[in-house]
C-alpha cells in the first residue's frame, strides 16, 4: 500500500507512467515503491513539485529544527541540476523553468539566463541537445563522471571511494539506475538529500562536496557552459558553474 506522499505525487504527474518518465526510471521501478525512497526524494519533489516534507515527513518532520533558508536553498539548487542532468526538461518542466527570476548576483544572472533559455527553446530542440552532449552516437560530447575527469576513465579508484563512503552513511544504490553513482545527476541528487539532512549524515555534506564533488565537477560544468552547440544546456552549464564556486567558498569557511 502506498503511502499519502507517494500517492500525491503521483496524482500531482497524473500517474505511475508519467512520473517514471520524468524519473527517468522504469515504471516498475515506482510501482515497487510503497513510499519514496530517501534518495529519490529531491529528485521526485523537482519532478512534482510536491514539497519534501509531504513526500517524506518521516524525514523532513523528524528533527528537532528545520534546516534553515540557505539550505533549504541550497538542497533546491542541487536538486534543479540533479534533475537537469538527469533528463531533459519536458515541455511543462520548461515552462516552470521560464518563470526564473534573476538579479544581480552572479547566481541570480545564472538564474536569469537559464530562465531566458528556457523560455527561447522547446522540449525537441533539448531532447537533441542532452543526446548528443550525454549519449551520442558512439560517443557523447561530454562525460559527467568523477571517475573521467579526475582519471581520464570510466570505473576507477574514485567511484570506488565514493561507494565505501555512500555504504558508510547507508545510502543504497537505486537497482533500476544504470549509471555509476559518480555521474554528476547522481552527485548532485546526494548532496541536495545530505543539506536537506534525508539521510541522517549530518556534517556529511562537507566530506562529500570536498572528496567527490570539488575535484572536478566545476570543470565540467565549465566544459557543459562552453558548449557551442546546445545553447540551452550551456546555460545549465553557467549555473552549475557558479554555484559550485559558491559552494567552494562556503566550505572553505571554518565548519
Amino acid at each position: 500500500m502506498r503511502d499519502s506522499g507517494l500517492e500525491e505525487a503521483i496524482r500531482a504527474v497524473g500517474g505511475v507512467s508519467e512520473l517514471a518518465r520524468r524519473l527517468g526510471i522504469s515504471q516498475p521501478s515506482v510501482s515497487n515503491w510503497d513510499r519514496v525512497p530517501a534518495e529519490r526524494v529531491p529528485a521526485v519533489e523537482a519532478a512534482t513539485g510536491i514539497e519534501r516534507a509531504v513526500l517524506r515527513p518521516d524525514l523532513f518532520f523528524s528533527k528537532a529544527a528545520p534546516i534553515d533558508a540557505i539550505d533549504s536553498a541550497r538542497a533546491a539548487e542541487y536538486a534543479l541540476l540533479a534533475r537537469l542532468l538527469a533528463q531533459a526538461p519536458d515541455t511543462d518542466f520548461l515552462r516552470r523553468l521560464s518563470h526564473l527570476a534573476g538579479d544581480a548576483t552572479p547566481l541570480g544572472v545564472a538564474h536569469g539566463a537559464l530562465g531566458a533559455a528556457a523560455a527561447r527553446t522547446n522540449r525537441e530542440a533539448v531532447e537533441r541537445e542532452f543526446f548528443d552532449l550525454f549519449i551520442g552516437v558512439g560517443r557523447s560530447e561530454l562525460l559527467p563522471y568523477g571517475s573521467y575527469y579526475l582519471t581520464g576513465f570510466l570505473h576507477e579508484r574514485p567511484l570506488a571511494r565514493l561507494r565505501a563512503d555512500l555504504q558508510r552513511m547507508g545510502i543504497e544504490r537505486v537497482e533500476a539506475q544504470p549509471e555509476p553513482e559518480d555521474h554528476a545527476a547522481i552527485l548532485c541528487e546526494i548532496m541536495s538529500g545530505l543539506v536537506a539532512g534525508a539521510y541522517g549524515a549530518e556534517g556529511m555534506d562537507r566530506h562529500v562536496f570536498e572528496k567527490h564533488l570539488a575535484p572536478w565537477m566545476a570543470r565540467f560544468f565549465a566544459d557543459l557552459a562552453g558548449s557551442k552547440s546546445a545553447p540551452f544546456y550551456a546555460c545549465v552549464g553557467g549555473l552549475g558553474r557558479v554555484f559550485m564556486m559558491i559552494e567552494s567558498q562556503a566550505y572553505a569557511l571554518p565548519p
